[in-house]
């Protein structure tokens, strides 16, 4: 069946140091697809990263709407800015940290 989401509708995460909301998942309808958008604020001077985390069973891709940052992935480091997009392979640990001087903006599939 044919739905549409609305952001206003979405599920607000309480994952540490961005804001998440989950706009499409299993949780609310989807069979196959979870679709988050993230931002995630200038870090504040001396403030610790965030730890790296992982998906096992299947692909992150994150498109970045605005802002830039560095996803730090077991695998390498990968600069991003606005337009770009990441695929992180399954069990690649990984986390995207704001480089820039304004919120960094993801939708993340």
């Amino acid at each position: 069946m044919t739905r549409v989401f609305k952001q206003t509708d979405a599920r607000r995460l309480g994952l540490p140091g961005r804001t998440a909301l989950e706009i499409v998942s299993g949780t609310r309808g989807s069979r196959g697809v979870t679709l988050r958008l993230v931002e995630i604020p200038v870090p504040e001077f001396g403030e610790a990263p965030r730890a790296r985390h992982q998906h096992q069973d299947f692909e992150e891709c994150i498109f970045v709407l605005s802002g830039q940052g560095t996803t730090h992935a077991d695998s390498g480091d990968y600069e991003l800015r606005a337009g770009d997009t990441i695929v992180v392979s399954p069990g690649d640990k990984h986390a995207t940290r704001n480089t820039g001087n304004e919120p960094l903006r993801l939708l993340c599939f």
